[in-house]
């Protein structure tokens, strides 16, 4: 059976939640950032994008562009319930469901769209949903596979429907600038540039494979694959996936052993939670490191204990960070466990599932900690406050 793939973006997520605080901000051009002379632009309304105001541009330059600009300060904690809500509401269609970040998900809907007299019926269906129950407007892609259903939910904001066939392929997606390829980055987009690859068409059409290697690595042949309209990728749930991990990207690039090691800290006691939530230990960590320029450093470690104990996660995670960190400005922050053990071996060894101890986790304020821990220090998700390096 031929699958059917959605990919649900809710459009400039921050500055709409922002307006459903504020209505007075609707129909304006507004951003959300800090407000320091470092800040940049985390999200823009398009009514901002309209003056070429765009995510990661100096907040002093956006202001240059648009003399009634609208700064507003994050709100973590309403933006996270609104996206425990957009969860809810596409799980109320399908189980099998990925989601890539606080704003955005995949959705096999294979089965569930069968109920629907017209296939795009249940696209208007949940985006409507969405938008009478949160306020807030989504794009919808529809592919055949995970990668054109991402690729067509960009191609129409906001709000947004818009289907992506693979015979569709040469002329929707191949004319497009190859920087708009979901996993190409800023690091791989000049390498191709270079060898003169500047449309997804061009890439999928490239007669020398080797070269791209270099770039590509082992994904080399997935990334020509995906040029050309095929993507063998499918839905990993929270629940099946062969790690766990949590991250966070500063507003400001931080250089601030203090402020970086709070941020440790902080995310050390949210994947805690998570695990406990999960049932689930390992014996790996990882860390990412991303510097100012947009490069990354990543790091892992083999534990012979468990690792699940915010305590824990936070000795090894540090440890690791101290040993590479370059002394270069910090935009991203992230941890993930991996190599689970199985239940008999996590039951045994640390009693993981002990009632007193799930009671413990719940009752531990995330948001309390996080403020103890960076004060006034505003951040923001990685997938938020800069351009998305695209997976």
């Amino acid at each position: 059976m031929a699958h059917v793939y959605f990919h649900i973006d809710l459009n400039a997520f921050f500055a709409n939640a922002e307006i459903l605080l504020d209505s007075s901000l609707k129909g304006k051009p507004v951003i959300v950032s800090g407000q320091t002379r470092r800040s940049v632009v985390s999200t823009a309304s398009y009514e901002a994008r309209a003056y070429g105001i765009h995510s990661a541009m100096p907040v002093s330059e956006a202001e240059h562009l648009c003399k009634d600009l609208i700064v507003r300060e994050p709100h973590f904690t309403w933006y996270r319930e609104l996206s425990e809500k957009f969860m809810k509401i596409i799980s109320s269609y399908t189980d099998e469901i990925e989601q890539a970040s606080i704003d955005e998900c995949y959705a096999d809907v294979t089965i569930p769209i069968q109920r629907f007299a017209k296939p795009l019926d249940l696209a208007w269906q949940i985006q409507q949903r969405v938008k009478k129950e949160l306020g807030l407007p989504c794009s919808i892609g529809v592919g055949p596979n995970m990668f054109l259903a991402k690729m067509a939910s960009d191609m129409k904001k906001p709000m947004g429907i818009t289907v992506l066939r693979i015979r569709e392929v040469p002329q929707k997606l191949w004319p497009l600038p190859i920087a708009d390829m979901r996993g190409v980055g800023v690091r791989t987009l000049p390498a191709m540039e270079e060898l003169g690859i500047k449309t997804i068409g061009d890439l999928a059409n490239y007669k020398d494979p080797e070269a791209l290697r270099e770039i590509f690595g082992k994904n080399t042949e997935a990334m020509i694959a995906r040029a050309n309209g095929h993507d063998d990728r499918v839905i990993v749930k929270e629940s099946e996936s062969k790690s766990m991990g949590v991250s966070e990207t500063f507003l400001e690039d931080i250089t601030d052993y203090e402020e970086i090691r709070g941020m440790f800290r902080y995310l050390s006691r949210k994947l805690s939670e998570r695990l406990l939530k999960e049932k689930k230990a390992g014996h790996s960590i990882s860390i990412r490191i991303r510097y100012y320029d947009f490069s990354n450093a990543d790091r892992s470690k083999k534990s012979d204990a468990l690792l699940w104990k915010a305590d824990d996660i936070f000795v090894e995670a540090l440890s690791l960070f101290e040993k590479n960190w370059e002394q270069e400005p910090v935009r991203l922050i992230g941890i993930s466990i991996s190599d689970f053990a199985d239940h008999n071996e996590t039951s045994r060894q640390l009693n993981l599932f002990d009632p007193k101890l799930m009671q413990e986790a719940e009752t531990d304020s995330i948001l309390k900690d996080l403020n103890k821990e960076l004060g006034t220090t505003a951040f923001i998700r990685a997938a938020e406050a800069v351009p998305r390096e695209k997976q």
